[in-house]
This record gives structure tokens, C-alpha cells and sequence, in this order.
């Protein structure tokens, strides 16, 4: 029988991007067992109706509650900024989104008080990262951009590759000519590349990884609650999709930083 502090961390996205939000939370809390689910049947999320993307996200929620999770970490940005206030309603246990702590990690790390976002048209016409920011300090300047090539960039694994460069060039152009000094990477398949879209706006710029930020606060809520795990057991870490396409463990282990063993096909998807 589990305790509370061995329950596992419940985290969902749309597909695979997630996976770099599951490899934060095994290096800030690598005592954690946690379940993922990705949505891989009817990823992407981002350009798909509020509607929809609400609809999905009971869903998913519904599956990690089915796992005895003790919290649910919403990996999905466009989840996060439409549909977090239902997922906390399903969910009755802590829920964390990836954008609140990618805002506040932001706010605390511009010097100039110029902020740039970049994520899906989804997640970018949600406003739902300027909202976040301009709450916790009116007096930033938020510039945002849809990047929707930078997703099947990251997945074909061109991380170094001379046309994702160039895109990169385009998207990012506005971001260099208004002089932000921070950039919140508001999607969770943009850290794979980080290095081409640091190359693009200069090693001046702060990349914020919202995944990363979100773990700190997994970390935070799990000590204020005394919902820790303790256990020098090994971690276990399940992985379930509601597709499994050619490819996912290959591509899954770019993002997550390792091999993923056993990914199972979820019911009901």
C-alpha cells in the first residue's frame, strides 16, 4: 500500500514535449516516481479550439487521477493557459502549469524590463504568459511570437540543422530588435533547441525553460505539504500514450535525456 509521499507526480501534455518537463522533475526531485501520459493521438493541442483543448484536458486529468497521483504537473502550455481552473477542479489533488512559474521565473530574471515569449498560436494568442507577467509587474514589456515550425524542428531532432537556424532567424527577428534580455521558452519541445535560438539572439539573453521553473514549485508545494518522498527506493517512472507512433521511443529519448524502457498504450484514448 503506497504512503502519500510514495504516491506518484502525475504528469500529461499533448504528445512528447512533456518529456523535458519529466526530465526537470528528475533532476530537481530524482526520488519522485511519477506517471506521464502524452496524448499522442490528437497532439498537436496548440492549434485547436479553447473548446477542444479543455475537453482533452479532463481527459487526460481523469487518467492520472485513475493512478493514485498525489499532484498533477499540466506540461501542456496550451493547457496551462486554458484550461489549468478545470484540470484544479478534476483533479483534487495539487495542481502545477508550467506558465505562472515560467512568468515568475522571467519577471525575476529581466534586468532591462523586456520580455519575450515564443510558443504555439495556441499558447501565444491565450495571452496567457503576458497576463501572468504583467500581474506580477505591470511595468514589463511583453513581446510574443508563435514558432509552430520550431515543434516538428525539435522532433525531427535538427537541432543543429542550418534550415532550423534560419527559421529561427525569422521568428526571432522582433525579439532582437526590441532588445529583450529574457525569453521564456513557452513550449515544452523549444529546450531541445535552446542552442540554435541562444546562437539567434545572442548569449546575452536569458532563456527561461518553464519546465524548469515548473519543478522548483513541484518542489516547494511537495515540502509545504509534507507530500515528499523520503524513500531511498529506486524511482519508478511509467510512461503511457494514447498512440504509439513509429518513432516515439527514439524521439522520446532526445527529449527526456535517456532511454524510456516500457511505454504503454493507455485505454480510452
Amino acid at each position: 500500500m503506497s504512503t502519500r509521499q510514495s504516491k506518484p507526480i502525475g504528469v500529461f501534455d499533448s504528445g512528447i514535449g512533456g518529456l523535458t518537463v519529466v526530465r526537470a522533475l528528475t533532476r530537481h526531485l530524482p526520488r519522485e516516481n511519477i506517471v506521464y501520459f502524452g496524448d499522442t493521438a490528437r497532439v498537436p493541442y496548440g492549434p485547436k479550439s479553447p473548446q477542444v483543448v479543455r475537453e482533452y484536458s479532463v481527459q487526460d486529468t481523469e487518467f492520472l487521477m485513475s493512478h493514485d497521483v498525489k499532484m498533477v504537473v499540466v506540461a501542456c502550455n496550451t493547457v496551462s493557459s486554458v484550461a489549468l481552473d478545470l484540470v484544479m477542479k478534476r483533479a483534487g489533488v495539487p495542481v502545477v502549469g508550467v506558465i505562472v512559474p515560467g512568468a515568475r521565473a522571467a519577471v525575476a530574471a529581466t534586468k532591462n524590463g523586456r520580455v519575450g515569449v515564443i510558443g504555439t498560436v495556441g499558447t501565444i494568442m491565450s495571452n496567457a504568459y503576458v497576463n501572468a507577467i504583467r500581474l506580477m509587474d505591470a511595468s514589463v514589456t511583453v513581446l510574443s511570437q508563435a514558432c509552430p515550425l520550431f515543434v516538428p524542428l525539435a522532433e525531427e531532432g535538427w537541432t543543429e540543422h542550418q534550415a532550423t537556424e534560419l527559421i529561427a532567424k525569422e521568428y526571432l527577428f522582433p525579439m532582437k530588435r526590441e532588445k529583450v534580455d529574457t525569453l521564456v521558452l513557452g513550449c515544452t519541445h523549444y529546450p531541445i533547441l535552446a542552442g540554435i535560438i541562444s546562437k539567434v539572439v545572442g548569449d546575452n539573453v536569458n532563456l527561461i525553460d518553464s519546465g524548469e521553473a515548473a519543478a522548483g514549485e513541484v518542489g516547494e508545494i511537495l515540502d509545504a505539504r509534507g507530500l515528499r518522498n523520503t524513500s531511498s527506493a529506486r524511482p519508478h517512472i511509467q510512461f503511457f500514450v494514447s498512440d504509439i507512433p513509429h518513432k516515439f521511443a527514439e524521439v522520446g529519448e532526445r527529449f527526456l535525456g535517456h532511454k524510456l524502457g516500457r511505454i504503454r498504450r493507455a485505454e480510452g484514448f
